[in-house]
């Protein structure tokens, strides 16, 4: 679900100058909202997904439960874990840098939980923020040039975000097989990871099918497909292999999936055009 944040709270807390929080105090933050977290978890789950999302006064809060399954449905967190995520926000400026724009909280019982943060790439918004919200970030956390992203600047003249292209191997041995050297996924959560790779938009494909490189006795079933969902680029392969033989994405791709809450955003008509002029070469990035 989504949800805003409180509309008494600016980018500014009274009390607490930008950039007040050292170390410690951010780790306090960190693990009280993870006591908030469990409090919201219903006692038959076991993993929470949370992401926050702000940039001047708009902010928006997503929270899905994650089943043994890898089937998710939205949660309504406890009322205090928007404050203290824009607390940690505001608390975490660095001069001249920024502070971040997205956090992503994933927690599991019982106390397991790591916690990402993102001041460069757009966020992935259910509700775009407006132009003076843009203003207003970069007049509550001032950036130098190199630091202001063109999408914070609300140049809409240009994709918001590079998009990247993952690679279905990391390299081939000397007899010729491929690997990949990549952290390995929880079955419930390699699930949702291959659902969203599904389902994101093809912009490209082949009526064939290729022969499964890990299997060559098996029937050709791997998909000559292309997907994107507006940041990254990948062959339908990704999903065939991750399914058939448990090999995980790149995982950069799979930290932007856990960020989106495994939900593929709208994808236009120019970010799938642009995303075929990569594939076939006639854009390099």
């Amino acid at each position: 679900m989504s949800q805003p944040g409180p509309p008494e709270q600016g980018p500014h807390r009274p009390d607490e100058p930008a950039g007040a929080l050292d170390q410690t105090a951010q780790q306090t933050l960190i693990q009280d909202l993870g006591r908030a977290l469990l409090r919201s978890m219903p006692l038959s789950w076991r993993e929470v997904t949370v992401e926050y999302r702000a940039v001047g006064e708009h902010s928006e809060l997503s929270a899905q439960l994650l089943a043994p399954n890898g089937t998710t449905i939205p949660l309504a967190v406890a009322a205090d874990v928007p404050e203290l995520f824009a607390r940690l926000r505001h608390g975490m400026y660095q001069v001249d840098r920024g502070t971040w724009t997205s956090a992503l909280y994933r927690l599991q019982r019982p106390s397991s939980y790591s916690v990402d943060f993102d001041g460069d790439h757009e966020p992935v918004w259910r509700t775009p923020p407006p132009a003076a919200a843009l203003a207003a970030e970069l007049s509550a956390y001032p950036r130098t040039e190199a630091n202001i992203p063109g999408w914070l600047e609300g140049d809409t003249s240009a994709p918001a975000t590079e998009l990247r292209t993952a690679e279905v191997f990391d390299a081939v041995d000397e007899h010729g097989r491929p690997h990949v050297e990549r952290p390995a996924l929880a079955d419930e959560e390699a699930v949702a990871v291959a659902d969203y790779l599904d389902a994101a938009p093809v912009v490209l494909a082949a009526r064939s099918y290729d022969a499964d490189q890990l299997d060559p006795a098996a029937p050709s079933a791997v998909p000559l497909t292309f997907h994107t969902d507006g940041r990254w680029i990948w062959p339908g392969a990704v999903s065939y292999y991750l399914r058939a033989h448990g090999v995980p994405p790149v995982g950069e791709l799979v930290e932007h999936i856990r960020r989106s809450g495994f939900r593929v955003p709208e994808v236009d008509e120019r970010a799938r055009e642009l995303a075929v002029s990569v594939i076939t070469g006639e854009e390099r990035r």
